[in-house]
């Protein structure tokens, strides 16, 4: 599997049709995104089943301001069209493969329960 570039054009639609999205924030002269990429992309190859993609946040800064990018590199996860991290940081191989565990681990009944929750407390 290939990483995919993503632009403001197709991120919301990427993110709502693929069952699983890890979107890889970076920039051009950022070292650690470099250092990075090569862990992404092995890790693309490992997971087929999965979305894999990056933004250069120098070509697309108001996707970057509007998802909350605040450094490089930042890596988010989507499950089913839902945030499910978001951290700065690059990431060991090791550490990349526990995230990816743990996201298609998760009871997205839960998850859904939960923010079904935390919407009505911030309503009432």
């Amino acid at each position: 599997m290939t990483v995919k570039s993503l632009t403001a054009a197709d991120f919301e639609s990427t993110i709502l049709t693929s069952p699983i999205v890890l979107v890889d924030f970076w920039a051009p002269w950022c070292g650690p995104c470099r250092a990075f990429a090569p862990t992404f992309e092995r890790s693309a190859q490992n997971h087929p089943d999965i979305v894999y993609a990056k933004v250069d946040t120098d070509a697309e800064p108001e996707l970057a301001g509007t998802v909350g990018i605040r450094s490089v590199p930042t890596i988010m996860a989507f499950r089913d069209g839902i945030l499910v991290y978001s951290q700065p940081g690059a990431m060991s191989p090791a550490v990349l493969e526990d995230l990816i565990d743990q996201i298609k681990g998760l009871d997205m009944e839960k998850v859904r329960a939960k923010i079904a929750e935390r919407k009505a407390a911030v309503q009432a």
